[in-house]
């Protein structure tokens, strides 16, 4: 199948083709025609299936049809867990948009950052991609109004459960018109979905793609058997060594992320930490030039690690082990991308071997362990 049977116009396979895909992702198969034609709709799907085009490219296409407006009546409401993840649904929405012959205005808003540039910037929004909290603010400031949202999408639903949203979110579900497109997206079905599935939906279209295994096969796993005090020093060794100009590396907390980009510093190596407790701009610009080849070592948490996907990234170190081996794939899952080869190495101190093999088992992978108690580090 390709994009042009799924009813989409010519300046939109215009764009999809600029970006070099050439075949829609199952989930995009049976959501772009479903949304196209006004259902509800129930995604299940994992991050990374290729579902924010599957709700963008049939928006983009509905609004084709409709006049321009210039208040502050959002036409199209996406609700997203993270501030990372508005800025980067938003930048789907103006990638494929950029040849259609009527411009539709997307704006993210998000906490973190000063509201009032995005309460001027609301004037003319049809499309508005928002973490639940500041849309409530944007809303009790009277920036922008609900009641002609056409469109609704909850895009990683779960993920706002899991990260308290839910109160918030039923105060945004009473202000919406009853007469609306709702469709849900999330990783996992469970009951609490279910419930906000039973109270939303309207006879909704459900689309469930099963996840197939990640494949590791690109990633070349190794660890380094590490005392706790000789960690730092064999981490600046490895970069320098290996000579690593890109590499991201994991930890368990944000004080952890900090105390190790300061080291990292003191030693001359560039590095800088990415996590919840750092104000969004200074999030945006470490991610840019992360990504841009201008900073060598990223530092990150798990939660912001969700935010982050890098085409080619060559090195990925879990510093700490993540709790669940599942967090373990999704971290080394960031290397090895779009069948280029990666690495993955873990620090791996007398304290992490029990748990270090209950991921290997999970994982069906054994990984090499090089001892280190020859190595010298003297200097690093």
């Amino acid at each position: 199948m390709s994009f042009s049977s799924l009813g989409l116009s010519a300046p939109l396979l215009k764009a999809i083709e600029e970006q070099s895909y050439t075949k829609p992702y199952p989930i995009q198969e049976e959501a772009i025609p479903a949304i196209l034609k006004g259902h509800d709709m129930l995604g299940i799907a994992k991050t990374g299936s290729g579902k924010t085009a599957g709700f963008v490219l049939p928006i983009l296409e509905r609004f084709q049809r409709k006049k321009t407006t210039n208040d502050r009546n959002v036409k199209a409401l996406i609700l997203v867990p993270t501030r990372e993840l508005a800025v980067q649904v938003n930048e789907v929405f103006q990638t494929f948009g950029a040849h259609l012959p009527r411009r539709v205005k997307s704006l993210a808003v998000y906490g973190g950052v000063s509201i009032n540039p995005q309460m001027m910037a609301l004037q003319g929004a049809e499309v508005v991609v928002a973490t639940p909290g500041r849309l409530l603010d944007l809303v009790s400031s009277n920036a922008l109004h609900l009641w002609e949202v056409e469109v609704l999408v909850l895009d990683e639903a779960d993920k706002m459960l899991e990260l308290g949203f839910a109160e918030e979110m039923n105060q945004i579900f009473e202000m919406l018109p009853k007469n609306r497109q709702s469709i849900l997206f999330s990783a996992t079905l469970g009951d609490a979905i279910q419930g906000i599935r039973e109270n939303l939906l309207r006879n909704p279209i459900k689309i469930e793609i099963a996840e197939e295994p990640q494949n590791l096969d690109l990633i070349k796993q190794v660890a380094y058997w590490i005392e706790p005090e000789r960690k730092g020093p064999l981490l600046r060794y490895l970069i320098r060594e290996r000579k690593m100009t890109q590499v991201l590396v994991f930890v368990s907390s944000t004080r952890t992320a900090d105390n190790l980009v300061v080291k990292l510093r003191k030693n001359g190596i560039p590095a800088e930490a990415i996590h919840g407790d750092k104000s969004q701009g200074a999030r945006t610009e470490t991610l840019r030039k992360f990504k841009a080849g201008q900073l060598a070592v990223m530092v990150a948490t798990d939660l912001i690690s969700r935010g982050i996907d890098i085409q080619l990234l060559p090195f990925v170190i879990n510093y700490e082990l993540p709790r669940s081996p599942k967090d373990y794939i999704h971290r080394i899952g960031r290397t090895g991308r779009a069948e280029a080869e990666g690495e993955a190495i873990s620090l791996i101190c007398p304290d992490d071997e029990h748990h270090f093999k209950i991921i290997q088992k999970k994982m069906g992978k054994r990984v090499e362990m090089i001892e280190t108690e020859d190595l010298s580090l003297n200097g690093y």
